[in-house]
């Protein structure tokens, strides 16, 4: 039964070291929490200033379609998704962590390596 254990807990040890990021719900800041959810506002006034930023335009997938009566082919433009990463450094020995915003609400948190 022991043998299990340390098996199952070694396997999963294993699984999160051998990922690159690991993905959370909330994130500590300050003295406060953020969710998924939060719009950019909100993270701004809890956490302050990120180390970086970045925007950038996520393409959709594209929707091409045939068009029965003349055998051409139709494709619907969808406008992007506005993007933004934000990347805060929590301090030594805490995790770096990146925000990801899709227009204006936090999506995905993910933790990185570790600041030395």
């Amino acid at each position: 039964m022991k043998t299990q254990v340390f098996l199952g807990f070694l396997s999963y040890s294993a699984l999160l070291l051998g990922s690159d990021a690991i993905f959370a719900q909330s994130f500590r800041c300050k003295a406060d929490l953020v969710s998924l959810g939060d719009s950019r506002a909100s993270v701004a006034q809890k956490c302050g200033q990120p180390v970086s930023k970045d925007s950038f335009c996520k393409p959709p997938n594209p929707q091409v379609t045939q068009n029965q009566v003349q055998g051409s082919t139709v494709v619907n433009v969808i406008p992007c998704t506005n993007v933004d990463e934000w990347t805060y450094n929590p301090g030594y020995g805490q995790f770096m962590t990146t925000l990801l915003f899709e227009e204006g609400i936090l999506r995905a948190i993910r933790y990185g390596e570790r600041v030395k």
